[in-house]
């Protein structure tokens, strides 16, 4: 049989897939090899093949029971192939070059029938480009049963989240907290990065992606997600929608974004092998101890993450590590300067004051004073707030968290450019004088307390908005007793009236002790006296 593929018989009849299953039934039953022939009329040496074959596969009675004969036919074919060339010297040496082939073909450019030729050149006597082809096909899949694509350099990183979470102890609470877990990776090396973080919410996911990015030290073509929420807000077979921070992000980092299919875990089957793998590799050494938070469980992450990626592949005689220095490292794009922030957005009117707020921060900042009543755009990050007005940008801040505080560009101030709007500071003082003489006395105050006049329109209007409220009367004593402490602000009468303290008597002729100015540039009352 040696000349002969499995399923032939000297006189070339194909052996029908009906008796192969008889003699495989019949040797589980105890029947002899010779009885076995005899019942099936097979020769004894073909009725020993096939049993050497199904003791080789592994299966039992009940799994080649559950195959189909196609398959059933395959899986002998597959065995007999492999047996038949073990032997073959050219196979053999051929079988030598096979994990530097496999590297080289994860460059761009290079082919099959390239590394053929330089194959053949040095060997005359070898395998010609069809069975060197097949050769290598099958040592690939034995030696990778799930990796079916071709994976170029610097083409793809593929990212998901592990389903089995890692946990880290919460010090303040003592409880344990349960951790998602990041993994990323390169589709020609497999250099792998792994990172526990608290959620898969948009600002943790990018944040993660974005740390795997500088890990590998560069950018690929392409990222491969899964369809999460945090990376698509609509999946689709044909034109999913990309959540607008993500698409942000892909596009500060220059790289297309690929959701894989709907229901199609093949279509990230690397990064799915990864997960199955670290399983069995950085989880087992992770979780011998408890961690003191989340930087503590990254590090320990890290550490089993690095090993892993020193470790050489299975049948090859490199690392993931190595592989990505000699193949993939230079075939990424370079970083960007900047890291990515993620950017929010509100739509707000400016107000009449020159300034706009960010309710998030209760923090103002200055636009220029044309656009006063206008309908603009925030668009803010972690440290920078922008204002945009018809997609063009009127103003840039660094963002400041300081709650009520005003950060001001001067040349946008509408008194800078005796620019009288509806709100100035003659029509506060005016209108604080019909209440009374404390509370237009208190409204020349708090316009001096600030650096800028405008920065003190908001709080005059709601001072002198208590008048329609509580009455005139008791404004006018809240003003008093507010001058009394030297407390200029809307936050100051507002609590004096909530607390009826305007109704408390106190020694208005003690000494009032002033306001020292707060910054040099500030004007005082007297400016506006």
């Amino acid at each position: 049989m040696l000349g002969f593929p499995i399923l032939l018989i000297m006189c070339n009849n194909l052996i029908r897939m009906s008796k192969v299953r008889s003699i495989i039934k019949l040797y589980a039953q105890g029947v002899s090899k010779l009885s076995i022939g005899e019942r099936t009329q097979l020769p004894r040496n073909t009725v020993r093949r096939y049993v050497h074959l199904f003791l080789a596969s592994g299966l039992s009675l009940d799994d080649v029971d559950k195959l189909d004969d196609k398959t059933l036919e395959q899986m002998f074919l597959d065995m007999s192939s492999r047996e038949h060339i073990e032997d073959d010297p050219r196979y053999l040496a051929l079988k030598e070059l096979f994990p530097e082939i496999d590297k080289k073909l994860k460059q761009r450019g290079i082919t099959k029938e390239m590394l053929w030729k330089e194959y053949f050149e040095k060997h005359p006597d070898g395998y010609r480009v069809s069975q060197f082809k097949a050769h290598f096909l099958r040592w690939k899949k034995a030696n990778n049963p799930t990796m079916h694509i071709d994976h170029k350099a610097g083409d793809k990183m593929y990212v998901d989240y592990a389903g089995e979470r890692l946990h880290y102890l919460d010090v303040f609470t003592g409880e344990l907290v349960e951790a998602e877990v990041f993994v990323a990776i390169l589709g020609a090396s497999q250099l792998t990065y792994v990172e526990a973080s608290s959620s898969q919410q948009k600002e943790d996911f990018i944040s993660s992606c974005e740390n795997a990015l500088h890990f590998f030290g560069g950018v690929p073509k392409a990222i491969v997600t899964d369809n999460l929420k945090s990376a698509v807000i609509k999946s689709s077979k044909y034109e999913p929608t990309l959540n607008q921070a993500f698409l942000d992000f892909v596009s500060h980092y220059t790289m297309a974004a690929l959701p894989a299919g709907p229901y199609k875990p093949t279509h990230k089957a690397l990064v799915e092998g990864a997960v199955k793998i670290i399983y069995r590799t950085i989880y087992p050494e992770v979780k011998k101890q408890v961690y003191a938070g989340l930087e503590s469980l990254n590090r320990a992450i890290q550490r089993a993450l690095e090993s892993y990626n020193n470790r050489l592949l299975n049948a090859r005689p490199y690392s993931r590590r190595q592989l990505f220095e000699d193949i993939e490292r230079d075939q990424l794009q370079g970083l960007p300067k900047n890291r990515f922030e993620i950017k929010r957005r509100k739509v707000v009117t400016v107000m009449k004051n020159n300034y706009v707020c960010l309710s998030e921060d209760k923090h103002y900042y200055s636009v220029p004073y044309r656009y006063l009543g206008k309908r603009v755009t925030i668009l803010y990050s972690q440290s920078e707030v922008e204002v945009f007005h018809h997609y063009e940008r009127i103003a840039i801040h660094m963002r400041d968290r300081k709650h009520y505080g005003h950060t001001t560009v001067e040349d946008h101030l509408a008194s800078k450019h005796r620019f009288l709007s509806e709100w100035n500071p003659d029509k506060f003082i005016n209108r604080a004088a019909e209440v009374g003489p404390d509370t237009k006395e208190y409204i020349i105050g708090l316009l001096g307390s600030r650096q800028h006049p405008e920065q003190a329109y908001k709080s005059c209007q709601g001072v002198l908005s208590f008048s329609a409220r509580v009455g005139k009367e008791r404004l006018e004593k809240a003003c008093r007793r507010a001058m009394h402490y030297g407390d200029y602000s809307y936050h100051t009468i507002r609590v004096i009236l909530e607390r009826g303290l305007d109704n408390d008597e106190f020694e208005s002729g003690e000494e009032q002790k002033p306001m020292p100015p707060i910054h040099p540039n500030i004007r005082g009352p007297r400016y506006y006296a």
